[in-house]
């Protein structure tokens, strides 16, 4: 099985002690966002994850700490470093110092662990084509060193995870995204990529870019994970999280309306002030993120099939069916 730490909040900057306590504790409890009385209980440990895969716009804050979980699992870490300032992600780290975050973490993982996010890609006045490819050139020269792979998307303006009106309503100065935009920005992505050496794709979009040098959609597949930390795992068909998406299924650990970085284009936040009202529910200490169990809690253990095609247990390679 494959967890997830950050794809319903920043988990890595606002919850690192949770997350620390968890991995040490040995399970989480993950309670359904539509059916709150529904809880999961995931058990996290090396026998039954196969990978931890973060995602975070800060690591700062776990770096001292990150060896009692990379010591112990298989990881991946996503970084996502993006063209905007406060006006957009109120919460997130300066281009700088974000930079200077990736590779202390490149540095304590190794490059081939480090996936740098270029996303959403979106369009505003200020935020033009122009400036875009202008700040990730910028970017690209910095962090080529210290990457596996550089993942972008265009901003989703009208899926189940991004209403039309919630972005109008959070994002109004936002420009929509034509097919010549969309064309442009490939173009340009896909030549300072390969100007400074770096494999480039795209997450959850149809759209066909090889012809600027782009790889298809899949930013957590199994061939990624494994050749990163050395492993095998199964043929398995990757089902992907919604449409576009070619990555592998996992499951995530996280809570939505918690992100307190304040993304205005953010899909997991209903608006930004909720998860600040959330962060007084937060217990370092309980297996919920938000919370504690309840007595009305219904709580089943999650499926944990491990996709390994060998696993090691005491010396001994065991085939996995």
């Amino acid at each position: 099985m494959i967890i997830n730490t950050g794809g319903r909040t920043d988990t890595v900057q606002y919850y690192t002690e949770w997350l620390l306590n968890r991995f040490s504790q040995g399970y989480s409890l993950s309670r359904n966002p539509l059916f709150p009385n529904k809880v999961t209980c995931y058990e996290l440990t090396p026998d039954t994850v196969d990978c931890v895969v973060f995602c975070s716009k800060n690591y700062r804050p776990i770096l001292p700490r990150l060896h009692e979980i990379t010591d112990r699992f298989h990881t991946y870490f996503h970084y996502t470093i993006t063209a905007y300032g406060k006006e957009i992600e109120p919460g997130v780290p300066n281009i700088e110092e974000s930079m200077e975050t990736l590779i202390r973490l490149s540095e304590i993982v190794g490059k081939g662990r480090v996936a740098w996010r270029y996303d959403p890609v979106l369009l505003t006045k200020e935020y033009t084509i122009e400036r875009h490819l202008e700040t990730f050139e910028r970017m690209a020269k910095v962090l080529s060193p210290y990457i596996d792979r550089c993942i972008f998307s265009f901003v989703e303006m009208y899926t189940p995870r991004a209403p039309r009106k919630k972005l109008e309503s959070n994002m109004p100065e936002l420009i929509p995204l034509s097919e010549q935009d969309m064309d442009a920005l490939a173009q340009g992505l896909g030549a300072v990529a390969e100007q400074n050496g770096i494999y480039i794709q795209t997450c959850g979009t149809n759209g066909d870019f090889t012809r600027y040098g782009i790889h298809s959609s899949g930013c957590m597949t199994l061939d990624i994970l494994g050749g990163a930390n050395g492993i095998v795992f199964k043929k398995r068909k990757h089902k992907g999280m919604r449409q576009g998406c070619h990555c592998i299924e996992s499951r995530d650990i996280g809570a939505y309306d918690t992100c307190m970085n304040g993304c205005k284009y953010c899909y997991a936040n209903k608006n930004p002030q909720k998860a600040f009202e959330n962060y007084k529910y937060h217990n370092p200490n309980s297996p919920l993120l938000l919370g504690e169990l309840k007595n009305t809690d219904i709580v089943s253990q999650g499926a944990q099939k491990s996709f390994l095609a060998q696993k090691q247990t005491d010396g001994q390679t065991i085939l996995t069916i």
